[in-house]
């Protein structure tokens, strides 16, 4: 483990990353990236981590907690070992969409020394990982489940693991994967350093800590309370795009609200320089302002900007402190903001001096819960939107392109022109005439955009286990079960559940998977490939019913064929099996 550099006498001791005591190499590339401070869980978790402490940490989705605990590990790998023993850290996931962006992220930090991270999780080719693991890996980004079957085969050895990190513990007991972290716990070394992230720390989080951690450092960052009404009075409103579609939706969202003046708040300063060189190659002026320019560059870019030369400014939030422009009409969030605090100051660059003004943030899927957390703590409510379509942009287009011909009209000095009015209507209907007019105008404002794949939100609030479940309806199966367990009688004669969740307000339907325990099948293999493969939220899983031959499994009504089709095509356990809606529910079949 590389020791802190303690600063010379005389000299000033190094800030940022570098304060932190980490590899230069690491550093470097941080600088690459464009990451300019740590963040608070950033700060306190790495340097007991690099001291070889195990970590208990408490922060939500967004802190910067990846880093947290990526960047300590590196310290710890040796990438000239022989591939049997190379593998020198395991990261556990509750999601495939995680495990790939934790595995991208290491990849990223470590990449000057060498590391390899693999992302292992279920629906992607076995016969792929196991080329990838027998290769050699420094790090191992898995979902549980998947991690376990590697285990089982012998495919993954942990003999060699120096750290294993939890990440998103709570979520993984919710899918219930709490069996098999202990079982693959067991197989780490006792020597191993551990640390364990989750957004709550509930008793059991509490419990598998008392277990596997050794007098860990406990690290919470707290999102700081911000009074209630202290958010600006500004439009809030919020698209879910996946990563993949974020560059083009902002195109889009920008094209539509025609912003006056705009800033773009981005984590890095990396992502800062492209979305400048993106929007100016859509037409836009846009500058950028991040910790790399020079005092000089800073000031010519905020003349612009308060000149209205630049229309829109692409910052990070180090390089916005102490921005103060009056006559910004709109701010994007580009990423969620890492706190609620965060997310007011940003938001305050808007709708000042009594103008109205316009925050809108573009949030990946599994950080639809973070704008819930910020609605709860600044008491404002945030609008989520559907992402504009092409209908929506020509008809936005057709707007402004009639209201610069209103402009047009009451400016007056037309008389050129109505000569070739005047020739055209006759041959012409003269509302033809307008309406080609119309057309070329608008034909002016760029090609025809394509279309951007909607997302259906997960179900945005399911009830929680320590809430009371809600009412079947009257007449319904659940209903009628819940009359016979009040009267005592018996209400199936199936088997009895393995697993049982609280079933949220909606309406519910069940699924036959034709697969049961004689295929090995746990409620975590039915969990995990519908959260993963569907992207369903865990806690819209109703109850799982596991008998020898078939599985039912309960998922709400309105996304249940999509669950299904996509069952279908994916494999559980490594084996295709039969999906379908339960016939004896409602007679479907």
């Amino acid at each position: 483990m590389t020791p802190r550099n303690d600063p010379a006498p005389g000299t000033e001791p190094p800030t940022g990353f570098a304060g932190l005591g980490l590899d230069p190499r690491i550093v470097t590339a941080l600088a690459a990236l464009g990451y300019e401070e740590p963040t608070p869980v950033q700060r306190e978790a790495i340097p007991p981590l690099l001291a070889g402490r195990d970590v208990l940490g408490q922060a939500a989705t967004g802190t910067g907690k990846t880093a947290a605990f990526a960047l300590p590990l590196l310290h710890v790998l040796t990438p000239t070992a022989e591939p049997r023993e190379r593998l020198g850290a395991l990261i556990l996931v509750p999601t495939r969409e995680l495990a790939m962006q934790v595995a991208e992220a290491v990849h990223k930090y470590g990449k000057a020394m060498g590391i390899i991270a693999v992302p292992i999780y279920g629906g992607s080719p076995m016969e792929t990982q196991l080329r990838q693991l027998k290769r050699g890996v420094d790090v191992v980004v898995a979902t549980p489940g998947r991690a376990l079957d590697h285990i089982r085969r012998k495919t993954l050895r942990l003999a060699s693991v120096k750290v294993v990190i939890l990440d998103e513990a709570d979520e993984m007991l919710d899918m219930g994967f709490a069996e098999d972290l202990e079982a693959i716990l067991t197989e780490t070394p006792p020597e191993r350093q551990t640390a364990l992230f989750s957004a709550t720390l509930p008793p059991r989080i509490a419990d598998i800590a008392n277990k596997h951690l050794k007098n860990p450092v406990r690290v919470r960052i707290d999102r700081e309370v911000v009074p209630a009404g202290s958010a600006p009075r500004v439009r809030q409103v919020a698209y879910i795009v996946g990563r993949a579609h974020k560059m083009a939706t902002l195109g889009r969202v920008l094209d539509v609200e025609n912003p006056t003046s705009a800033i773009v708040f981005c984590r890095t300063r990396t992502e800062v320089d492209e979305l400048t060189e993106s929007l100016n190659g859509r037409g836009y002026r846009a500058e950028a302002l991040h910790g790399g320019l020079s005092q000089e560059q800073r000031d010519r870019v905020m003349k612009k900007f308060r000149a209205n030369t630049a229309e829109l400014l692409i910052a990070t939030d180090v390089a916005a402190r102490g921005l103060d422009v009056e006559h910004v009409s709109h701010v994007v969030n580009y990423d969620v903001p890492t706190s609620a605090e965060a997310y007011v100051h940003r938001i305050g660059r808007t709708g000042r001096a009594g103008r109205e003004g316009v925050a809108i943030t573009l949030a990946e899927p599994r950080e639809h819960r973070l704008l819930r957390n910020i609605e709860f703590l600044t008491k404002q409510k945030i609008d989520i939107a559907t992402v504009p379509t092409v209908a929506d942009l020509r008809a936005r287009r057709i707007e402004m392109t009639k209201a610069s011909l209103r402009e047009m009209i009451l400016g007056g000095q037309l008389d050129h022109f109505r000569a070739v009015v005047d020739s055209l209507a006759q041959e012409f209907d003269i509302m033809d005439v307008a309406a080609a007019a119309v057309k070329m105008a608008d034909a002016k404002d760029g090609a025809e955009a394509e279309e951007i794949p909607t997302i259906s939100l997960r179900p945005e609030r399911p009830v929680s286990r320590h809430e009371r479940a809600p009412t079947p309806k009257a007449g319904s199966r659940r209903h009628e079960a819940a009359k016979a367990g009040k009267s005592g009688a018996k209400p199936s004669t199936k088997a009895p559940f393995d697993k049982k969740r609280i079933t949220p307000e909606w309406d519910v339907a069940r699924l036959y998977i034709g697969a049961g325990r004689n295929s090995k099948i746990r409620p975590a293999d039915l969990v995990g490939a519908i959260v993963n493969e569907a992207g369903v939220d865990a806690r819209a899983i109703g109850a799982i019913q596991i008998t020898d031959r078939f599985s039912l499994v309960e998922v709400p009504d309105e996304i249940a064929e999509g669950i299904i089709e996509t069952l279908r095509a994916t494999t559980i356990k490594g084996k295709r099996v039969p999906v379908r809606r339960d016939r004896e529910q409602g007679g479907a079949g």
